[in-house]
């Protein structure tokens, strides 16, 4: 092997994409949301895949509040008192989609939205 093919097999594991907070951020909405939307709700067997699903879903709402809550966070208060609501809405609907009273939908909604914004497609979240 020369230098030239050794140089380039010596940095082949650092092909792995940099991503940004953003795409980070959105990495996790993705895989989260394509759980959530995987789960067949008609389903009753499915029923511990659908509790994981929304149950991941709400964690991940829980830490993004959190993180939204801190006076280091970049973004603007109204935008934040908006995703702390959402946050808010996303917790108790869980807890009617776990006892059978709503639909996973609006969280798949929500997340999508989410995901646009990060995105940066303003006018299809909006």
């Amino acid at each position: 092997m020369n230098m030239h093919a050794q140089a380039r097999s010596g940095y082949a594991g650092a092909a792995a994409p940099i991503r940004t907070d953003r795409g980070a951020e959105y990495a996790i909405f993705a895989r989260v949301t394509h759980r959530l939307s995987a789960v067949d709700e008609a389903d009753k067997h499915a029923f511990p895949a659908l509790a994981v699903a929304v149950t991941d879903n709400q964690r991940l709402w829980g830490a993004l509040a959190e993180d939204l809550l801190d006076d280091g966070s970049a973004l603007a208060i109204p935008l934040r008192a908006q995703l702390i609501s959402l946050a808010e809405f996303v917790r108790k609907h869980t807890l009617r989609v776990l006892a059978g009273k709503a639909s996973i939908a609006p969280l798949v909604d929500i997340n999508t939205m989410i995901m646009r914004g990060l995105r940066g497609d303003v006018e299809a979240a909006s």
